[in-house]
C-alpha cells in the first residue's frame, strides 16, 4: 500500500503486468489490496493467510486452476516488460523453472542484493546474498548478476516444489530458490536489459520514484 507518485505500489505492479499482455491473477488474502485494483481487469484470487509464502500462494491458485504455466510476479516489484515476460515463457519449453537477472556492479557489495552465478549454459549455479563469484584474483569477471525475484514455472514444479521441506541452504541464506537446486531442478536464468527495482525499503522507494520518472519521461519524448 506505499504509495508510489501517489499511487499504491500494487496498482502499479498490476498496471505493469496487464501491460505485458498475458492473463494477470492477483494472489492475496487482503480485501484492501484487492479494492486498490478492484477496478482493473484483473482476476482477484481470495488466498489463505496462513500460507508461508508468496510462492506458495501462486501455487494455491496454480492448483485450484488449470493453469498450465505461470509466472510469479512479485507484489513488492513495480516493473514488468512484455518481452521478458515473452521470454520466460519461451524457455519453459524447456527448464521447469525460469527467472531473471540484471548485470548491476553496485549489487555486488550489497548483501540486501541477491547475486546469482551460472554455468555455461546459462543455468543457476547458486545464489547468495554475499558477492558471488569471490574476485580473489582481480580478474573483473563479468559480474556480478543481480537476481530478479521474478520466476517462471511448470504447473508440476511449482507444486512439487512447495510440498518439498526447507533445504540447509534455503534456510542459511534466506533465499527460498536454493531449494530447487539442492532438489537437482534447473533454472534457466535469463539476462535482461530492462530496468527492475523491488520495493523493500524507503530507499527503494525513493529510487523507484526516479525510475518511474525517467521511464515516463522517456515514454514522452519517444511518443
Amino acid at each position: 500500500m506505499r504509495r508510489i507518485k501517489g499511487k499504491p505500489l500494487i496498482r502499479w505492479v498490476v498496471e505493469r503486468c496487464l501491460s505485458a499482455g498475458e492473463k494477470v491473477i492477483l494472489a492475496t488474502d487482503s480485501d484492501e489490496i484487492a479494492k486498490v485494483v478492484s477496478d482493473l481487469p484483473v482476476e482477484i484470487f481470495m488466498t489463505p493467510s496462513d500460507l508461508p509464502s508468496g510462492t506458495d500462494r501462486v501455487a494455491y491458485v496454480v492448483r485450484e486452476t488449470d493453469l498450465d504455466l505461470v509466472i510469479n510476479h512479485q507484489g513488492d516489484e513495480p516493473f514488468a516488460y512484455r518481452e521478458d515476460v515473452e521470454r520466460i515463457f519461451k524457455e519453459l519449453e524447456e527448464f521447469p523453472v525460469v527467472t531473471l537477472a540484471v548485470h548491476d556492479p553496485e549489487s555486488y557489495t550489497r548483501r540486501e542484493d541477491v547475486k546469482v552465478v551460472l554455468d555455461r549454459d546459462g543455468r543457476a549455479l547458486y545464489f547468495s546474498r554475499s558477492p558471488i563469484p569471490s574476485d580473489r584474483n582481480s580478474l573483473r569477471f563479468p559480474y556480478p548478476l543481480k537476481h530478479v525475484g521474478v520466476y517462471g514455472f511448470r504447473r508440476e514444479t511449482i507444486l512439487q516444489f512447495v510440498s518439498m521441506e526447507r533445504t540447509p541452504l534455503e534456510e542459511t541464506e534466506g533465499l527460498e530458490q536454493l531449494r530447487l537446486l539442492e532438489n537437482r531442478i534447473p533454472v534457466k536464468v535469463i539476462i535482461t536489459e530492462n530496468t527492475y527495482h523491488g520495493v523493500d525499503t524507503e530507499e527503494d522507494a525513493r529510487i523507484v520514484e526516479e525510475l518511474l520518472k525517467t521511464q515516463e519521461s522517456q515514454h514522452r519524448v519517444s511518443s
